[in-house]
């Protein structure tokens, strides 16, 4: 019994051994692998590292991209009616009465909600021309374009548009952005503590301030442009010129311009002796008067006493 038992015991501890064997060979290749797991995560890593900037500035670049493309489509999908057009007109109607068809025209733009920008007018007869320029809303502009035209005879008619939707949305983005440098500098101005910061962030507010100002004024110009639309209208009299004069080359051409200037001239010349002839006369009478009577006094004689003949000579005598 004890040769038995002390077999199986032998056998139990040469199993145990096997098994303990093969654990530590186990143990020693899970470690290995996870020796060579952690040098090739710690190479990805410091690769993940340096990686690291090049791929958040591609990030940035990419959103940035994004949001300019947004901001492009969301300025292009904008309906019709949300777009900043810039509308104006020119038109050339001819009428009975000027004056009657130019305040015609102020009470229609007035009632519009708009007003006159300016008003030119020349001549009071057949031929007179009224150069009205009219400030309506845009939402009017159409409107107010039908209505003139039924002042009289409509001879021509030009209407343009401009489309600054994109300005105005890129205006608004740079207003923003300079609001916040602004802001920034004051900032930094609050917390300066020498002469030399003080002065310095002083001038750069400064200019951040002047470019905020140029920027907003620029967007209140494009307001006034889209809100209220322009009309140039010219009203003609019955006997104005409704087309300008070609330019015309040739013979008869060039005689007829001669003989323009020759007769402007002449008349240039004809008003110069006009206004001389007083002075002439004034001068020229007591000075002509004068010189007649020098003259006569030189053509007088001068009284001069009767010359003696000379005494005879004798004549010589001979010698006997």
């Amino acid at each position: 019994m004890t040769t038995m038992g002390a077999g199986m015991d032998g056998k139990v501890v040469r199993r145990h051994g096997t098994l303990l064997a093969a654990t530590a060979l186990a143990a020693t290749l899970v470690l290995t692998g996870c020796g060579a797991g952690d040098d090739s995560g710690s190479k990805d890593s410091a690769g993940s590292a340096a990686e690291a900037p090049a791929k958040a500035g591609e990030a940035n670049r990419d959103a940035a991209a994004d949001a300019a493309g947004a901001a492009g489509a969301g300025a292009a999908d904008l309906r019709v009616d949300q777009r900043a057009i810039i509308y104006t007109g020119t038109m050339r109607v001819q009428v009975d009465d000027v004056d009657a068809a130019a305040r015609e025209a102020t009470a229609i733009a007035t009632r519009a909600g708009g007003f006159i920008g300016g008003d030119q007018r020349r001549s009071a007869d057949a031929d007179a021309v009224a150069e009205l320029q009219l400030r309506v809303p845009a939402p009017k502009f159409a409107g107010v374009v039908e209505e003139i035209a039924k002042l009289g005879r409509q001879q021509n008619r030009e209407i343009n548009t401009q489309d600054v939707t994109e300005e105005t949305v890129d205006l608004d983005a740079r207003i923003t952005s300079q609001r916040a440098r602004v802001d920034s500098a004051r900032r930094l101005l609050a917390r300066a503590t020498s002469i030399t910061d003080l002065v310095s962030l002083e001038n750069e507010l400064g200019r951040r301030e002047a470019d905020l100002a140029s920027l907003e004024a620029k967007k209140r110009r494009l307001a006034d442009l889209t809100a209220l639309s322009t009309i140039t209208v010219s009203l003609a009299g019955p006997a104005a010129k409704t087309t300008e004069e070609k330019a015309e080359t040739g013979f008869l051409v060039g005689l007829k311009g001669g003989w323009k200037a020759f007769v402007v001239s002449l008349t240039v010349l004809l008003t110069v002796l006009g206004a001389l002839l007083p002075w002439l006369v004034a001068l020229g009478v007591p000075l002509a008067v004068l010189l007649v009577v020098l003259r006569r006094r030189r053509k007088t004689p001068a009284l001069v006493g009767p010359v003696s003949a000379p005494p005879p000579v004798p004549a010589a005598r001979s010698a006997p």
